[in-house]
């Protein structure tokens, strides 16, 4: 589709105002919000894997960043608009120590939101203690910790290493996220599941938690 393509311009050229005018289309024209940030967000994980391979620098990633901000800002309100009235859980979401990419984390928290969950979202670079307190301080059912990098990814093990630690890992579902995750390495730390994107991973958070 020319449409998935100009999603891609947009964030892979940080082109702001093209971000803003898709988004503002895709409300005029009635379409899939959800589908719609389906394609922001598969532009905006190639920006990631290109700053992975070394094929885009800091400034790119930032710039795409921004362009999906701005789309973002745009394509949210619309989402809570169509917000339930009903409550479906807690969740304590953040990207883990070290890593300071937010903007998939972002997606996922704000379609949780407007799915009916309670999100307590703790922003980047959250040490792996700050998730297992906040938890606990809000009753909270799914923890949601994502890493962009394979440097910052084994902080989602010591996360589930520290629950274990403190003898509360069955009181919490652990859902991870991000570019280098693989079905491997949630087996491998005990996580109960990931997801590819925001829209599959709230669908696997109400399997999780039965709701």
């Amino acid at each position: 589709m020319i449409i998935e393509k100009e999603y891609k311009e947009a964030i892979l050229n940080g082109n702001i105002s093209l971000a803003e005018s898709l988004a503002k289309k895709a409300i005029d024209d009635n379409l899939e919000i959800n589908l719609v940030i389906d394609q922001f967000s598969e532009a905006i994980r190639e920006a990631g894997d290109l700053f992975e391979e070394g094929e885009f620098f800091l400034p790119e990633l930032m710039r795409s960043a921004e362009a999906m901000k701005a789309a973002m800002a745009i394509l949210e309100p619309k989402i809570m608009e169509s917000k339930e009235d009903r409550f479906l859980g807690k969740i304590v979401i953040g990207t883990i120590e070290g890593d300071i990419h937010d903007i998939g984390k972002t997606l996922v928290a704000a379609i949780m939101s407007a799915e009916g969950f309670e999100v307590f979202d703790l922003g980047a670079d959250v040490p792996v203690d700050k998730f297992i307190d906040k938890a606990e301080e809000v009753g909270a059912q799914l923890i949601c910790i994502s890493a962009l990098l394979t440097t910052t990814m084994v902080g989602q093990k010591r996360l589930i290493d520290n629950l274990k630690k403190r003898n509360i890992r069955d009181k919490y579902k652990i859902l991870i996220g991000g570019a280098p995750v693989s079905r491997k390495w949630v087996e491998e730390i005990g996580a109960d599941g990931s997801a590819e994107n925001a829209v599959s991973a709230v669908k696997l958070a109400r399997k999780l938690l039965e709701v």
